[in-house]
């Protein structure tokens, strides 16, 4: 196999609408891949942030295995297990807030997000829910509804649910802060739905498809504070931010803001399929017996396999290590963009190792580059380095190493990022 003929069977075989990288993996190992052809890259994408924990950990392999020894499926319907129950204990005791709280378990994060909006309407007794600008929340119909980006995500696969709605998010590098924010809430209220009908709001605390952007702290706190005025539950989707990411266990942890449901997934699972739905106890039991579920949700394997993470993250001190991560590529990333030469470099913004770089086409004006954006992506697979673009604009780099990468490698990557983005600004 090569990537030359894996490149001509996929086009094909698999639609055009899944659309990938040129980089056939054949093994990975922490923060490495090497690809069919036996080129080695530094991987800066980890999965899109579900590999926190790296690729094949030591443990959760051993975990997993563990686990297929025993059962790898009964259907949690079925036949329970006791490894989901404690699973559950552990993520009603680590999520925000020290109220009761129960945790159900599904595969996919789309999932999670559809079931927390389930269960928000079922405990409300209300229909609407609202969005942000820019947030991906999956891409069931649901998620797509609920998904703030228009292209690719969206386009050509409408009608989507109704009573779903959008309100801009802070962008204080694009002159949108809290207040602007709120107002726009506060226009959407006195025009479009009454907030006696909204069940939630759905809010990722750094919005990841979206272009990193983190939510500001009065902004989280403005938003609870408004829904425990109209009786609108909180929901932070912390699929992409949870689970170390931001130096945090999880993102919201930065505000002190207690939401009432939280959806993780990605990193959960450290590389595979698993996500969950924790939330006040109360709320979490509104939905009638045989409500809420689904055949593969909680998988045995995927179940044994979020406990390791669980183990790593705390044993390997994860959440100080994304913040070292983070600050290593804040400091080279804002020492670089000091220089003339890399004056694309329009802003660089994170929490913890959710880290991320717009480039732009002019400072004063803030023009986005797209282009310039996908040359250095190009530019640095070639070089052995994997990155991703966010963003309405394509225009912002996203960095998300593994928080188990070794410093040496953190170096070497953004080693490469410089050097193709010298090459990329210069073509």
């Amino acid at each position: 196999m090569t990537t030359q003929t894996l490149s001509k069977r996929q086009k094909e075989a698999v639609p055009q609408g899944i659309a990938t990288k040129q980089i056939f993996a054949a093994r990975a190992e922490n923060a490495e891949l090497w690809d069919v052809d036996g080129k080695r890259y530094i991987d800066f994408a980890a999965g899109i942030a579900v590999l926190n924990t790296g690729h094949r950990h030591p443990r959760i392999i051993a975990a997993v295995k563990e686990q297929a020894e025993s059962f790898t499926h009964t259907c949690f319907h079925v036949a329970p297990y006791e490894s989901y129950i404690r699973l559950a204990e552990r993520l009603n005791a680590l999520t925000p807030g020290d109220h009761p709280k129960k945790t159900m378990f599904v595969t996919t994060g789309a999932e999670a997000v559809e079931n927390a909006v389930k269960i928000a309407r079922a405990h409300t007794g209300r229909p609407a829910v609202i969005a942000f600008g820019g947030a991906f929340h999956g891409r069931t119909l649901l998620g797509m509804a609920l998904t703030g980006k228009v292209a690719p995500y969206k386009k050509g696969f409408g009608p989507f649910p109704a009573d779903v709605y959008h309100v801009p998010y802070p962008k204080t590098y694009h002159g949108v802060g809290t207040a602007e924010a709120l107002r726009g809430l506060n226009r959407l209220f006195q025009s479009d739905v009454d907030p006696a009908r909204v069940a939630a709001i759905i809010v990722e605390p750094v919005q990841g498809e979206g272009g990193f952007y983190p939510a500001p702290a009065d902004f989280l706190a403005a938003l609870r504070a408004l829904c425990d005025e109209h009786g609108i539950l909180l929901v932070a989707d912390e699929i992409q931010t949870g689970l170390a990411r931001t130096g945090r266990m999880f993102a919201v942890d930065h505000a002190g803001v207690v939401p009432d449901l939280v959806t993780m997934a990605k990193g959960l699972g450290g590389g595979f399929p698993l996500a969950a739905v924790t939330g006040r106890a109360e709320v979490m039991d509104a939905a009638h017996p045989g409500g809420l579920g689904g055949t593969y949700g909680g998988s045995p394997i995927g179940i044994a396999a979020a406990h390791a993470v669980l183990d790593v993250i705390e044993d390997e001190k994860l959440c100080e290590r994304a913040e070292t991560i983070g600050a290593m590529m804040r400091e080279r990333l804002t020492e670089m963009a000091r220089r003339n030469s890399f004056n694309a470099i329009g802003d660089v913004r994170g929490l913890g190792a959710m880290v991320a770089f717009e480039l732009v086409k002019d400072r004063t004006k803030r023009e986005p580059d797209a282009a310039l954006a996908g040359r250095l992506v190009a530019k640095a697979q070639e070089k052995g380095l994997i990155l991703l673009t966010c963003g309405p604009d394509g225009n912002i780099i996203r960095l998300l190493a593994p928080l188990t990468i070794p410093q040496e490698q953190v170096s070497e990557g953004l080693d490469i990022l410089e050097e193709a983005l010298a090459e990329a600004v210069s073509a």
